[in-house]
């Protein structure tokens, strides 16, 4: 058996993750051992898989070598997803996640020895907890440990978005530890300070956490009775559900309102790219400039599982706040820059994967998007077909010209230098790396829609 360890979980001496033949497991050291028999006897692994809050998994009487206890085969979630791609109100989700179960776990006797928003994924619809060793027996009297952790995972980049600007939420891109406290507090305004909640676990956390860096030694934690750590959890759910974003007014939020086609025209493409899908009849897709997931919808609808990607935040929270509206559990919109997709993070590139390695999908939409790639961001066309050669299988795009009112818009206020932007080398890019299996002219439009599918 070929067994292969994965980068996400090499840091945490209680197990880790594996892969062996294709399947996910994670084996859990003796050192874990009465801390596991805890979580599973005590009820609150059953309690909280029955509440959806927890990833459920399979025990094998596996040791797994002198320092193994046993083997866990865990639910696999079907797209890994970090902080820094989810929209404001996902993370927001993630976050009260977080503290309904550590309220519950003290209930059981137990503690979160964490609180890091990477426990957390976006699994049927809903966040879920993922880290089934992330639990450990309360020792009464004794503080949060996870508590600095949940401020800069969750309440400092949910208040900086909040209070600030919807785009510091690209923090956590490059603060794969949360965003630091004493930079929170020198970019929140004043008026945050208001916001007692903020004020206590931002400004003046950030203060503690100073002087006890500068500390010349060992500061001891004092106790903390049971109540007022229950009092502190009750406090920063209360922090986190009054921060709020209006998903309003950026780039393409109310893209579609207005947009190039008549009602005619948006009926066909519609139709069209319900019947392409049928035709290559995938079992995931990835919409690539989903916007709020009109299209993606289409798939879901057909019971494929979809990512609906795009680079605007509103539309992303938009589209998961419908999700949740609808109760959908096959889509996952998230934020995502084509020029500038999220690439491997952490130590050696490898805790946190790449867009493309947690690929490839079986088809890709890329529709009323190649105009954004090819004229506002300046990638040829042979370079976008390689891309998405890389992406996917199946591939269902469309092609909008120039004398489309988008592309003038687009080429309002600069120079036209797009000379090799055309159907003719459209179809010469991409048909070197796909077959064209079909291409439909859109009714009262110039626009064209093909469907493609990778050569091998």
């Amino acid at each position: 058996m070929n067994e292969r360890s994965l980068g996400a979980s090499f840091r945490d001496p209680s197990g880790y993750l594996f892969e062996r033949d294709g399947e996910l497991f994670r084996r859990v050291q003796r050192s874990y051992a009465r801390h596991y028999d805890q979580l599973m006897q005590s009820g609150l692994y059953e309690q909280l898989v029955e509440a959806g809050e927890l990833i459920p998994h399979e025990t094998l009487d596996e040791p797994g070598g002198p320092d193994g206890y046993l083997t866990l085969k865990p639910e696999r979630v079907d797209f890994v997803s970090y902080p820094y791609e989810w929209s404001f109100s996902q993370l927001r989700a993630a976050a009260l996640l977080t503290l309904r179960i550590q309220q519950t776990a003290l209930r059981f006797g137990m503690t979160l020895k964490d609180a890091s928003a990477y426990n957390v994924q976006f699994h049927r619809g809903a966040p879920v907890f993922i880290d089934t060793l992330s639990f450990e027996i309360y020792r009464p009297d004794s503080p949060w440990v996870g508590y600095r952790q949940f401020c800069q995972h969750f309440l400092a980049p949910l208040a900086l978005m909040s209070y600030c600007d919807i785009r510091l939420g690209k923090l956590l891109r490059v603060n794969l530890d949360g965003v630091p406290l004493d930079l929170a507090r020198a970019l929140l305004p004043a008026r945050a300070w208001f916001n007692i909640h903020l004020l206590m676990h931002i400004r003046m956390h950030a203060g503690y956490q100073a002087r006890y860096q500068a500390a010349t030694e060992k500061v001891e934690a004092r106790p903390v009775p049971r109540k007022s750590l229950e009092n502190l959890l009750v406090a920063l759910s209360t922090g986190v559900e009054k921060l709020r974003w209006q998903a309003t007014g950026t780039e393409w939020a109310d893209y579609t309102d207005g947009d190039s086609y008549t009602e005619a025209a948006e009926a066909h493409k519609r139709e069209t790219v319900d019947h392409y899908l049928e035709r290559a009849n995938p079992t995931c897709v990835w919409d690539l400039g989903a916007n709020t997931g009109e299209y993606s919808r289409l798939a879901t609808r057909r019971g494929i599982r979809t990512l609906a990607f795009d680079v605007d935040p509103a539309c992303v929270d938009r589209n998961y706040r419908a999700l949740r509206r609808e109760r959908d559990t096959l889509l996952l919109p998230l934020l995502l820059d084509l020029a500038n997709p999220s690439p491997g993070l952490g130590w050696a590139h490898s805790e946190r994967a790449a867009l493309a390695d947690r690929g490839p999908a079986d088809l890709v939409m890329a529709l009323a998007l190649i105009h954004h790639l090819a004229i506002s961001n300046n990638v040829p066309l042979d370079r976008v077909a390689d891309w998405f050669a890389r992406l996917g299988t199946w591939l269902i795009i469309e092609f909008v010209p120039k004398s489309d009112p988008k592309v003038q818009i687009l080429l309002a206020n600069r120079e036209d230098v797009f000379d090799r932007y055309t159907p003719d080398d459209f179809e010469a890019a991409f048909g070197s790396r796909f077959e064209i299996e079909d291409s439909a002219a859109i009714t009262e439009s110039d626009r064209r829609l093909y469907l493609m599918r990778r050569r091998d």
